[in-house]
């Protein structure tokens, strides 16, 4: 059973005809302090084919109004992500407040971009023979 069942979580929808992304609200209110990182959740998990990942990025309005950004430019959320029995592939959205003061987010505020993309990898690529994925954000290893 999800965490986020029964909850009112919308799915996203793209808001015109050619919108490259998917609009991801927040799950629940939160508050990003100045200068810190915030994992903010959807309730979303999202499947994908072996070639493909998401990419997460910050709306530009919210962004721009709020000084905010993801810590990292763009989140990636890997095809295996999904199902993963550790953290149920829940999708949050790492943002990092650059601004002076806090910012208010309410539960059902479109906060980031969700786009699709396929990749390509190289031949002889190997990755794909280790062990299954457990654990969500930096559950690769650091190095």
């Amino acid at each position: 059973m999800s965490a986020y069942a029964d909850q009112g979580i919308d799915l996203p929808t793209r808001k015109t005809g050619c919108s490259a992304g998917y609009d991801l609200a927040a799950a629940e209110d939160v508050s990003l302090a100045p200068g810190r990182v915030t994992l903010v959740p959807t309730g979303l998990k999202a499947y994908m084919q072996p070639d493909e990942y998401l990419g997460i990025h910050v709306r530009s309005g919210f962004s721009i109004r709020n000084r905010v950004s993801c810590v990292n430019n763009e989140g990636i959320i890997d095809a295996d992500y999904y199902g993963n029995a550790d953290n149920e592939g829940h999708i949050f959205v790492a943002l990092v407040n650059l601004g002076d003061n806090s910012v208010q987010i309410k539960k059902g505020t479109r906060i980031a971009q969700g786009i699709f993309y396929r990749y390509l990898t190289v031949d002889g690529d190997a990755a794909g023979v280790g062990a299954a994925r457990s654990g969500g954000m930096g559950s690769t290893g650091e190095v």
